[in-house]
């Protein structure tokens, strides 16, 4: 008898698993927002514990063989660990050091940033109408960058350096799991135990001692242990449901819900942490939406027409 593909997720499916991935992409932003502003606790400890956290959910993944690890050397891996190190550290120390509408806006220079690198050094080209996209979401980050009241220069450094590693690792991401035939679960089930042993050791050079009452075992109250442990659980979800999304829909069907997640963002960051938006950072946050929506559009429609062609040319 012949082994029979596994049906498609159902509709509700799909919009259960979308509803859920932006639930926790927003509540992990929130929650480490809390962390960081009221109950203080380091960056870089609570980086690690999420490395450390995603590393036992994914093994209790591979216990119930969700998926199948595949056969990987540490040199392999060891600069896609470094950059996936980078880029969090980079989000985090933005997220600790800037408002919540002007950490997520300027993670949207990714894709330009992306583009870039793509273009200089894997010989990628774009079309000019997706190029000039560019156009309206740089201005609209520049916006509400500079206007932010709570602009400073140490932050604008960090999530620009988060933007750089970040994009960086997303490229190699793509790259790698061609040249290695892994999907991304795969590539995290290595990254994140590599990625920890690489804070563990420089965790006590950066940050407070760890006996200190801001180290990381100094004598933090209940309600903050909690909301990290909590905060490393939702960042495994969070891990989880883009694996999930991206592999039951499409890459553009999950850029498109970044839209939401980016909407929800700024107005909870105005709701629950009282980060005051101005005209011209409303202006800035419209231009930079609309920028990515335009994007988004024009690639949907690229992409379209590919699939039209492509049959085509088959037949030739």
């Amino acid at each position: 008898m012949e082994n029979l593909a596994p049906a498609p997720p159902s509709n509700l499916m799909i919009s259960f698993g979308l509803a859920m991935n932006v639930c926790f992409s927003i509540t992990i932003i929130m929650i480490n927002k809390w962390v960081y502003v009221y109950g203080k606790f380091p960056n870089l400890t609570l980086t690690f514990i999420h490395f450390v956290i995603t590393f036992i959910g994914l093994f209790i993944c591979r216990l119930f063989r969700v998926f199948k690890p595949a056969s990987l050397s540490i040199l392999q891996v060891l600069p896609l660990a470094m950059t996936f190190c980078g880029f969090v550290v980079f989000t985090n120390l933005s997220l600790g050091t800037n408002s919540v509408g002007t950490y997520q806006i300027i993670k949207t220079m990714t894709m330009p940033c992306i583009m870039i690198i793509q273009t200089q050094f894997y010989k990628k080209s774009f079309s000019l109408a997706i190029k000039l996209t560019m156009i309206p979401i740089a201005l609209g980050v520049f916006l509400n960058s500079f206007y932010d009241v709570k602009f400073n220069l140490y932050g604008i450094i960090y999530a620009s350096l988060g933007v750089f590693v970040t994009s960086l690792y997303q490229v190699w991401v793509g790259e790698k799991q061609h040249e290695f035939q892994v999907n991304s679960m795969q590539l995290l089930y290595y990254q994140a135990p590599l990625s920890s042993a690489m804070l563990f050791v420089v965790i006590p050079f950066v940050e407070p001692s760890v006996f200190s009452f801001y180290g990381a075992l100094g004598e933090w109250p209940i309600h903050v242990i909690a909301m990290v442990l909590l905060s490393g659980l939702v960042a495994f979800m969070v891990n989880l449901s883009i694996f999930w999304v991206i592999g039951n829909t499409s890459a553009v069907t999950y850029n498109m819900v970044g839209h939401l997640k980016f909407c929800l963002t700024v107005v909870l960051g105005f709701l629950l942490f009282h980060d005051p938006i101005s005209m011209l950072q409303l202006l800035g946050i419209l231009l930079t939406l609309s920028g990515v929506i335009l994007y988004t559009h024009i690639k949907l429609k690229e992409q379209k027409t590919m699939a039209v062609k492509l049959p085509l040319s088959t037949k030739e």
